[in-house]
């Protein structure tokens, strides 16, 4: 297992006149699980497949530890991938297609039956070991696929690409489980393509959130949720994503049309007056019965029951605004109440990017 190091990479389809992955300096920390985590489209695929050997990039250069792989093939790179749909040998039985990689390799014939059990058993596949592939559902397969993948120990990554796609979704939390259990008793480097968000949040240790080809934020999941640099992060993470309100920054006072929300604390300094974007994800939106303090006034449009939550549904001058509550609150479709937003949890965005955060009125302390 090593460090896997993208120097300036990037890879374009139609010779430079867009990309499809903009050029990029990242380091992948040996031992970690990352998510790639982006819409159709954003270079998700293309990142892994140039990692793993499938593409060679357009520009740019990659090392495995001390060793560069840029116009190595796969076999080279010492890497397990695990695609979409399932890549088995059909006329085999589950323990053949899962011993393969360890026979190719020729590991003694006592430690590939300890690997294979080991997986299978984490993977449940317990009692299918001696069924051929070919009798096999689709998600099933897709299963010993993934098992093929995680069975080796001495790859340098483990790279998959939606892998979970095809199986039963009754069967994705648990599989999700056992690849951090897998991941725990590995100590693989895993790297791991999706656009669901609950799959990147629930297996990473750290997630790259990628559009149009470029990472706009990385961190722990945790920071991604709480904290989004970008308007994309907080609109992609979340269900619902983050409510954003226009408002408008004068002498370091936040205003959403007449009514002052706040002061404007930027992350450089004083932030310059002009427009600006509150964004405040509806957990972190609050709507007392008896406010201390005047709150941000919006009409009620509806409210969705969720069955452990509500969600209030409101307008604001014809922006959107959702407040999570619990379910004894009640408000009434056309009511007008006003909302106010917790401390250190409401942000503000220029040209997409976070600036500063949303403090109460007399805060003036720097985020």
């Amino acid at each position: 297992m090593v460090d896997i190091h993208l120097e300036g990479v990037g890879h374009s389809y139609d010779g430079g006149r867009s990309w499809a992955l903009r050029p990029m300096t990242r380091t992948w920390r040996s031992a970690r699980a990352y998510a790639l985590l982006g819409p159709s489209g954003c270079g998700k695929t293309t990142l892994l497949n140039i990692m793993s050997g499938l593409l060679r990039p357009t520009v740019g250069r990659i090392y495995f530890g001390d060793r560069e792989v840029t116009t190595m093939p796969t076999a080279a790179r010492n890497i397990a991938q695990v695609f979409q749909f399932p890549v088995l040998y059909e006329g085999m039985s589950v323990y053949d297609n899962l011993a393969f990689p360890l026979r190719n390799r020729r590991y003694p014939k006592a430690e590939v039956d300890r690997r294979v059990r080991t997986v299978a058993r984490l993977l449940g596949l317990d009692d299918q070991l001696h069924r051929r592939s070919r009798r096999l559902d689709a998600g099933r397969q897709q299963i010993v696929s993934l098992g093929r993948g995680l069975v080796r120990s001495d790859v340098a990554a483990v790279l998959l690409d939606e892998p979970l796609t095809v199986v039963d979704p009754a069967l994705k939390w648990t599989l999700r489980s056992k690849l951090k259990e897998i991941h725990r008793d590995t100590g693989h480097t895993l790297v791991y393509v999706t656009h669901d968000q609950t799959e990147a949040l629930t297996f990473a240790d750290e997630v790259v959130v990628l559009k149009d080809g470029a990472v706009v934020q990385s961190g722990e999941p945790t920071e991604l949720f709480l904290s989004p640099a970008h308007e994309f992060v907080g609109h992609f993470i979340g269900s619902p994503g983050m409510n954003m309100i226009p408002a408008e920054v004068t002498g370091g006072v936040v205003r959403v049309g007449d009514t002052t929300v706040g002061r404007a604390v930027g992350v450089d300094g004083d932030l310059p007056a002009g427009p600006a974007r509150i964004g405040v994800r509806p957990e972190f939106v609050r709507i007392p019965a008896a406010p201390a303090a005047p709150g941000l006034p919006a009409r009620v449009t509806g409210v969705d029951r969720m069955g452990a939550y509500h969600l209030v549904r409101a307008d604001v001058d014809g922006h959107p605004l959702v407040a999570k509550v619990d379910t004894g609150s009640w408000y009434a479709p056309g009511s007008l109440e006003y909302f106010h937003f917790a401390p250190d949890r409401a942000f503000l965005f220029r040209d997409a990017v976070r600036c500063g955060v949303l403090a109460a009125a007399g805060e003036a302390e720097r985020p």
